[in-house]
């Protein structure tokens, strides 16, 4: 009964305990499981469940014209997308603001953190390159929803073959026998927390753990310990140390995740 008439009392008196609704310790992540390739008309693709959060990412590469500032590099479009099917609280029609803003969280990603230099997708200065469009997709909506795109997209660029292009005549030749992978130049991951009562901080939310929040902050790090974005919309503010608190966190979690990944590519590559 407390759960629904006082939500935020019934959380109290775990966090009061150190632990949580769902029995996890105040630091702890949900499992986190992953499965690459599983949409054979994409590029590359993943699928990431952060306990209930589940992500699916396509990548789908196409040949474009580079842009007159950036003549010798491709682009990376990302996008995420909340369908009703995913949570009640998301509608039918254009994007919802959460998905706007985590689609921008996903391009400042890529960017800060240069997950693959744009250079390597051109093919031709000037007038070929590469263009890889990222879309994310979530089919069930149970909190921190960053990290589960952030996984995933990294996950499905490590899983990205490209046809081989040659450019003899006017009209390139692409020949989809010949693949090859994308050069990862780095491997962001990202750690999302909340704070309750301006003061205890949670890692890896529920979507209802979410609601009762005072702050929210994602922090992303590459396997150099490098800080690449830190993401806090909005909120109470926090102390340098719960912050530092948070960075260190972030750096186990990106160690942890790209051991994930690199074990999913290699149990694939066996398979095979």
């Amino acid at each position: 009964m407390l759960r629904t008439a006082e939500p935020l009392e019934y959380h109290r008196s775990f966090l009061k305990e150190n632990c949580r609704p769902d029995g996890r310790e105040l630091s702890e992540f949900r499992t986190t499981t992953l499965n690459i390739g599983s949409i054979s008309t994409a590029d590359g693709s993943a699928l990431v469940k952060v306990g209930n959060t589940t992500v699916i990412c396509g990548i789908k590469a196409e040949l474009t014209n580079p842009t007159v500032e950036a003549p010798g590099k491709g682009y990376i479009v990302p996008n995420v997308d909340l369908p009703p099917l995913c949570s009640s609280r998301f509608r039918p029609g254009p994007p919802s603001e959460q998905a706007q803003a985590a689609s921008q969280f996903i391009a400042d990603v890529i960017e800060s953190s240069e997950v693959i230099q744009t250079e390597d997708l051109c093919i031709e200065r000037g007038k070929l390159c590469w263009v890889l469009y990222c879309d994310l997709m979530c089919l069930d909506y149970d909190g921190n929803l960053l990290d589960a795109c952030t996984i995933a997209l990294l996950a499905a660029l490590q899983n990205t073959k490209l046809p081989e292009v040659t450019i003899s005549t006017e009209t390139p030749e692409v020949n989809l026998a010949k693949r090859r992978g994308l050069h990862i130049h780095k491997h962001p991951v990202s750690a999302s927390f909340c704070v309750f009562d301006d003061s205890i901080l949670i890692v890896d939310p529920t979507a209802e753990e979410e609601s009762l929040k005072t702050a929210q902050l994602t922090v992303v790090t590459d396997e150099e310990d490098r800080l690449c974005t830190v993401h806090k919309p909005g909120g109470t503010s926090l102390s340098g140390e719960k912050l530092q608190e948070c960075i260190s966190r972030a750096t186990v979690r990106q160690r942890e995740i790209q051991k994930l990944i690199d074990k999913v590519i290699r149990s694939v590559k066996t398979a095979q």
